[in-house]
């Protein structure tokens, strides 16, 4: 880790649904917290179908529903650097848990972990995907991911923030 800043990745399939609504969520709620500028969120996805497309239009009009914008991410694929740019791997499903951990090299395997698990949450929940869902299911991602982001800062802010944070 180079950074002095807490680095959280979010991961889901394709990086246009589940992580960006997530770091939208993280990135909004870091940034009203006293950890703004201390905490960096970015995303990405197991594959590579989607990479520099905008979020899925129903995930931009769900997160700006709630005041965030996600506009401007771009989707992007998991890369190796990840491994050692990242405190935290945070994966949105069990599937892309399993997918993560296996790409990663053996000292990352324990930072890599289910997202609303971290959070502390829901033991072992699993974000939805809402992919060939409705608003309403892109809504339950955002409950999801937006619950999640508010434990996460609690979590952040019980502890030290420079350096890698424990389970």
């Amino acid at each position: 880790m180079k950074s002095a800043a807490t680095r959280l990745l979010v991961v889901c399939l394709g990086n246009i649904c589940r992580s960006p609504l997530a770091e939208g969520a993280l990135r909004a709620r870091i940034e009203a917290s006293p950890l703004a500028g201390r905490v960096q969120v970015d995303s990405a996805g197991t594959g590579g179908w989607h990479a520099g497309e905008p979020p899925d239009r129903r995930a931009i009009a769900c997160a700006r529903g709630h005041g965030v914008d996600i506009a401007a991410l771009r989707a992007r694929q998991l890369r190796s650097r990840d491994f050692a740019d990242f405190d935290w791997l945070l994966c949105a499903d069990a599937d892309n848990l399993r997918d993560v951990r296996r790409l990663a090299p053996p000292p990352a395997r324990e930072r890599v972990a289910l997202l609303l698990d971290w959070a502390g949450t829901v033991p072992a929940g699993e974000v939805p995907d809402p992919y060939y869902g409705h608003s309403d299911h892109f809504e339950e991602v955002w409950q999801l991911v937006d619950t999640a982001a508010q434990a996460v800062v609690a979590r952040l802010s019980a502890r030290p923030v420079s350096g890698i944070i424990g389970p």
